[in-house]
């Protein structure tokens, strides 16, 4: 009995374990291993320190904005998510996704959660037109596009929404693509695209000491992502500069690798990463990233 007991004990410990409370994505289009090397970032440092970053995952290809973002989002390469080019629509496209939802979309891993976890919340903060659209609104409790390069009022919304749904499991994808701007309009390491890295990473900082002042901080996992690096003002093909990029990580359950190249990754293996963080079983058989077991305790 006395057995019995304990095993069950330790079922339910192992349980409440691998159940992230939230999750915060930090997105940053365009943000390179280069840019990530030449630049500096305190705050993206100081969050990660007791996590891990790889300066060596690979985006998908072809390595542009919405193929790349849709795979971080749907753990599908674009031969499955089919979305192949920035001006993918639900309306015209010509790659048919291998699986998707009543609506038509791909599986993304805000449809996962809300369809294993009743309570769930989710938000997506955004300031490039396109990128929602081959996510399913459906699945989204707060949706907020910023005009131009703007984002700060979505960290503020962000901040708030997280404050609102403290007691609920909660995904928040918080994304800015005013650093891939600066690389076109300036190109990629000029001194333009070195001070949106710099400026971002100020609010950054901001964001997470309101997330401690508020005691949200400790149980909060938080991804850094980005879709792609690039070469002097554009990217698209397949030079290192353009191919790879961070990817970091850090929560009570991730182990403290620091600046790591233990393991091999890929954008199509961060919903993985999310479904296991969350506690999600049975995952969409079009998901073909995977999770890296490395990285967690």
């Amino acid at each position: 009995m006395k057995i019995r007991v304990l095993i069950v004990a330790l079922f339910i410990l192992v349980y409440v374990n691998v159940n992230a409370q939230r999750v915060v994505i930090i997105g940053l289009d365009g943000f390179s291993t280069e840019g990530f090397n030449g630049s500096k970032h305190p705050n993206i440092d100081r969050l990660f320190e007791k996590g891990l970053i790889t300066l060596t995952n690979r985006p998908v290809m072809p390595s542009i904005t919405l193929p790349n973002w849709t795979s971080h989002l749907t753990g599908q390469g674009p031969e499955e998510h089919g979305i192949t080019a920035n001006n993918w629509t639900m309306e015209n496209h010509t790659l048919k996704a291998i699986e998707t939802d009543e609506q038509g979309y791909s599986p993304s891993i805000f449809k996962v959660l809300k369809d294993k976890k009743n309570n769930a919340k989710t938000s997506f903060y955004y300031n490039w037109a396109e990128l929602i659209n081959p996510i399913n609104k459906k699945y989204l409790d707060e949706v907020s596009f910023e005009e131009g390069d703007r984002y700060k009022d979505n960290y503020a919304k962000a901040l708030k929404f997280i404050e609102k749904n403290k007691n609920d499991p909660t995904l928040v994808f918080l994304y800015s693509v005013h650093t891939d701007h600066a690389g076109h309009e300036y190109g990629w390491m000029s001194p333009q695209y070195i001070t949106a890295i710099e400026e971002v990473d100020v609010e950054i900082g901001n964001f997470i000491n309101k997330l401690k002042e508020q005691k949200l901080y400790d149980d909060t996992y938080f991804l850094f992502i980005t879709d792609h690096g690039g070469i002097k003002k554009g990217h698209g093909g397949v030079t290192m500069n353009e191919m790879q990029i961070p990817w970091a990580i850090t929560g009570p359950k991730i182990k403290n690798l620091g600046l790591t190249d233990q393991f091999f990754n890929s954008n199509k293996n961060t919903s993985l990463v999310l479904a296991k963080l969350f506690g999600l079983k049975n995952i969409p058989k079009s998901w073909t990233g995977i999770a890296p077991t490395v990285i967690f305790k």
